[in-house]
């Protein structure tokens, strides 16, 4: 029998008198209480806990038995299930198919089948070394500080093909198929609004880089990566002497199957590229197509049409060895784990709970469910008490997201144990390095040396024309000056900001500024 594991939850610090802070030199408890004091937390509600993982003791708790909104700290949640369960050195197998024999004059009497495995990384991620590369803002998030990989977005799809042709495939008398049976397409996650699918191709969206053009009133530079045949773009984002301001696109899906993407907007004169990443409706259309155009580039004829196939039951006679035509291997599961903690890749994460119910749970409905029921045995046998903790998706999007920093720290000193462990860790972001934490403490001396996923759930308070900042989140581990591994997780809810990116900025900041100070600081005990 399987016994719960119920952490003591030491007591907060009690504030430190004035007198005794002028004479003694700053402690952990100082900053926390100079950071929380500030006149923009007076209606914020903050949850710290540092845990000790030498003497696996909790050395600071504020609130530490509360809920608390985490935004995106959730993944740590979704991708440490994934890399237990699967293990860091899983991959991905994505195979196409013919569902026919090819004539001597190489034509294919049948379709080509791609079948989607749930590889979130069709993409130009990876590294001639087998690594994924990433950039710190990730592209799917938009905006002037989001950066591209370099490389052509499309180039898993090249390579098949290329692979098609080499195989001796001239012509193709059915059509190009996309197989998405292994988990219902259509969701959309709820941070970028990205669909959610068994086929991930570019993190499904096509990248516009705006920039603007040469005179005032006069019609933006627009640059499209990953683009297909059937998505049109219809430019009307104009250059302006004032502020940036993209409208949401409007998309018109047309009787001959094609679709109209007006981008409308304006972008200051003074801007530098702006990425826009447009979330296809339909990515197995959307992959199919761009497979198509592929062909064609190879000298590769097609009769048919791109296809969507929900049920794999008319082709899966042709899905063995004799008819395969074409494979992609992903990197190791590692990479992906390390690609979606470091640049708090919604889209991955929220695919994270239907790969695992349809790969490991071989479950044919309700299969996200049949995942977060798997992660649930999973932190149960780890020993972990749940009532701390409630999560509906794998990035932390959802309304029922809550976390107490002290189911929080327990779960890290955890995976702390796990023969996994190196891996988990470096897939986190670095202060003041890379990830999430580039632009975080950078000066600060724990630059380097706090490793931590961050969390932002924010939404527009439409009263006061501002942004309230539900839930700021920043849990992960730090080895202190003095040699001590420390465990912590640090929330901040219900914060009344501008509504600007320096703002939220501000914020992640000052969580920022706590964990360095747990890095560099003496944390006095416990004493409420």
């Amino acid at each position: 029998m399987i016994k719960l594991f119920v952490p003591f939850l030491c007591m907060s610090i009690a504030t430190l008198s004035a007198s005794a802070q002028t004479a003694a030199p700053p402690t952990f408890s100082d900053v926390v209480q100079q950071v929380i004091n500030r006149p923009v937390y007076r209606h914020a509600l903050f949850g710290i806990e540092i845990y000790s993982l030498d003497s696996q003791k909790c050395l600071y708790s504020l609130n530490g038995d509360k809920l608390f909104t985490p935004g995106s700290t959730t993944k740590l949640l979704t991708e440490g299930t994934a890399l237990q369960l699967f293990g860091p050195d899983y991959r991905f197998h994505t195979f196409l198919y013919r569902t026919g024999e090819v004539d001597s004059q190489g034509e294919l009497k049948g379709d080509l089948v791609l079948v989607a495995s749930g590889d979130p990384n069709l993409s130009n991620r990876m590294q001639p070394d087998g690594s994924l590369a990433f950039a710190d803002e990730d592209h799917s998030y938009g905006g002037p500080g989001s950066r591209l990989v370099p490389g052509d977005p499309l180039v898993v799809i090249n390579d098949f093909a290329r692979q098609i042709a080499a195989a001796g495939i001239k012509r193709v008398r059915g059509n190009v198929a996309v197989d998405v049976s292994l988990f219902p397409e259509g969701q959309r996650e709820l941070g970028t609004n990205v669909v959610i699918s068994p086929i991930t191709l570019n993190d499904n969206v096509i990248d516009v880089t705006i920039e603007p053009g040469p005179a005032d009133g006069g019609p933006a530079k627009l640059t499209y990566s990953g683009s297909v045949p059937y998505i049109h773009f219809e430019n009307r984002i104009v250059t302006v002497a004032g502020k940036t301001s993209i409208e949401d696109p409007q998309t018109t899906e047309n009787a001959d199957g094609t679709e109209t993407v007006v981008l409308s907007g304006a972008v200051a004169q003074t801007s530098g590229p702006i990425i826009y990443g447009y979330p296809v409706t339909s990515p197995s259309h959307f992959a199919a197509a761009a497979l198509t155009a592929a062909l064609a580039t190879a000298g590769v004829q097609v009769k048919g049409k791109p296809e969507t196939v929900t049920d794999a039951a008319k082709y899966r006679n042709f899905y063995q060895q004799q008819y395969q035509v074409a494979e992609h291997v992903s990197a190791p599961l590692a990479e992906e784990v390390k690609v979606t903690l470091k640049v708090s890749q919604n889209l991955h994460a929220s695919m994270t709970p239907y790969v695992l119910g349809a790969v490991l749970g071989k479950a044919t409905a309700k299969i996200d469910e049949k995942g977060f029921a798997l992660e649930h045995d999973f932190l149960t046998t780890a020993g972990l008490d749940l009532s701390g903790a409630a999560q509906a998706d794998g990035a932390g999007g959802a309304a029922s997201a809550y976390y107490t920093p002290d189911f929080m720290v327990h779960y890290l000193a955890y995976m702390a144990r796990q023969p996994s462990f190196p891996v988990f860790m470096k897939a986190l972001p670095i202060l003041g390095k890379d990830g999430t934490l580039a632009e975080i403490q950078t000066d600060s001396p724990a630059a380097g040396h706090v490793f931590a996923k961050t969390g932002t759930f924010d939404a527009m308070d439409l009263l006061n024309m501002q942004a309230m900042l539900v839930g700021k989140g920043l849990a992960g581990y730090t080895t202190t000056v003095d040699g001590q591994h420390l465990a912590f997780a640090l929330f901040a809810n219900h914060v009344a900001l501008p509504a600007d990116r320096e703002s939220l900025m501000m914020a992640g900041q000052a969580l920022g500024e706590i964990a360095a100070a747990a890095y560099a600081l003496p944390i006095e005990a416990s004493t409420r």
